[in-house]
């Protein structure tokens, strides 16, 4: 049978329930009044019979013949009679000597049988270790503490790891096996994920700088050659877009991995690799890929694959900037084109029309795949800015346009119109030419109505300011009373 420790825990809680009454009737035990004699060989032979009892224990052959309590009133007198130290001294030597046993039988396993053996093994120390610490709980409550010694738990895993674990062939082996699997399941293989949790969660308790030295750093170390190869089998082969969301996939992956059978801190810094090798590494490839690039999103309004890329760039540094620079070319490399064509300027109302158009063309790549980003917003308002004033008769223009409008109606266009005369930097030109229009729509009775005519105005007022409409009003109540 198995050591049984519920004799002991039977005992303490009887002594909890004793009455009141009871425990005035019990006799407190004093300590001896004269020097107790110990027998020279006590503690050696205390010692041979805690000693058998770990064999035992390790070996599991649940055929003890002495009783929990018995095992646990001898580690008790050891400490009681300053023994403590044979006794812990002996506890370490017993159990490294079961743990070399254990490293070699871990050596001896067979390919896949190696992390089923280790993990084995493992969980037999563990249960041993569990028993023990019970046996010796005194020695670990008192001694230990008072000595400075190692806690009996932290004792049992620090020899693991440097019998087992750091033992010759194992952690290589180990390591090796580990990044297999991973290697395997990133080909499409399945594995057995449970058993890759157990062995990295003994690997997680036995401290952290174990899960790192042994696992991890190789781990992210390999991730970055896969990737960095991947990334250049993907980008021979895959359009901007497509290897956007190829990414997508291995950052799903790997976070999946993580969830599963990985130390949850290990999340962002595989993610950083994945991001480092694939996006990084190729983001100025990605931008100005041929046919698919940046700027063939922006011209063929492919909002999904804009999306992806402004999500992996902004995890980047510098990454944003990269693709809002060659947007801003972009647009004032297009808008150039169209303020200086002499065929876009033949038709003042055309002209602004294709304004608004590509306005609203920009403002929705920004609404919906950049996040409505203010940086990008602002870069958008500086190029249209910029090219609009290239053309010094865009005041002209844009009085044009909102004369033909409030001869024929706005369609509530004249909010975005207000946004281009915003970018006008000659706004008395254009405060010369719609005095000139509003004239002659007055005159001539011609306007679509004198409340879309004051409306008109008041927004005037509100980007032109207060001195650029009293004029404009004035006109009003000189008809009005005429």
């Amino acid at each position: 049978m198995y050591i049984d420790c519920g004799t002991y825990r039977n005992w303490d809680q009887e002594n909890r329930r004793m009455s009141s009454q009871e425990k005035r009737n019990f006799h407190i035990i004093e300590a001896f009044k004269y020097r107790v004699v110990v027998d020279p060989e006590y503690a050696d032979n205390t010692w041979k019979i805690l000693e058998h009892a770990i064999h035992e224990i390790y070996h599991h052959n649940g055929i003890i013949t002495v009783t929990f309590e018995e095992l646990y009133r001898n580690a008790y007198n050891m400490v009681l009679h300053s023994f403590g130290e044979k006794l812990y001294s002996g506890l370490v030597s017993t159990m490294t000597v079961h743990l070399k046993e254990i490293a070699a039988a871990v050596k001896a396993s067979k390919g896949p049988l190696f992390l089923e053996e280790l993990n084995n093994k493992w969980t037999q120390h563990n249960k041993a270790l569990q028993t023990i610490r019970d046996i010796v709980m005194y020695m670990d409550r008192t001694y230990v503490p008072s000595t400075h010694k190692t806690p009996v738990r932290e004792l049992g895993l620090n020899l693991w790891r440097d019998n087992v674990i750091h033992s010759v062939n194992i952690q290589t082996r180990l390591q090796v096996t580990l990044l297999d699997s991973v290697q395997k399941e990133r080909n499409g293989e399945v594995i057995k994920r449970d058993l890759m949790r157990d062995i990295i969660k003994m690997l997680m308790d036995l401290g952290p700088s174990v899960y790192q030295q042994v696992f991890e750093q190789p781990f992210l170390d390999a991730s970055a050659t896969f990737y960095r190869g991947e990334s250049q089998r993907l980008i021979e082969c895959c359009n901007c877009g497509e290897y956007l969301q190829k990414t997508e996939q291995c950052l799903n992956e790997e976070i999946d991995r993580v969830a599963c059978y990985l130390d949850a801190k290990s999340e962002m810094k595989i993610t950083n690799v994945v991001e480092k090798e694939m996006i990084e590494s190729q983001m100025n490839c990605l931008v100005h890929m041929e046919n698919s690039g940046l700027v063939d999103m922006i011209i063929d309004d492919k909002y999904d694959d804009l999306a992806w890329i402004y999500n992996f760039f902004r995890r980047l540094p510098n990454g944003l900037s990269v693709i809002r620079d060659v947007m801003t070319s972009h647009i004032r490399e297009t808008g150039e084109q169209l303020v200086i064509d002499p065929e876009q300027v033949k038709d003042p109302v055309e002209f602004v029309q294709r304004l608004l158009e590509e306005k609203d063309k920009h403002d929705k790549i920004i609404n919906l795949a950049f996040n409505n980003d203010k940086t990008f917003q602002n870069a958008l308002n500086s190029s249209f800015e910029y090219f609009i004033n290239l053309n010094p008769r865009s005041p002209e223009f844009m009085s044009l346009f909102l004369d033909d409008k409030l001869r024929k109606g706005l369609e509530s266009k004249e909010d975005k119109v207000m946004m281009l005369v915003r970018y006008l930097k000659e706004k008395d030109e254009f405060e010369k030419y719609y005095k000139q229009h509003l004239a002659t729509r007055l005159l001539s009775g011609i306007s679509v109505s004198e409340d879309a005519e004051r409306s008109l105005i008041l927004k005037l007022k509100t980007e032109c300011g207060y001195q650029f409409t009293s004029t404009l009003e004035g006109m009003f109540t000189d008809m009005n009373t005429s």
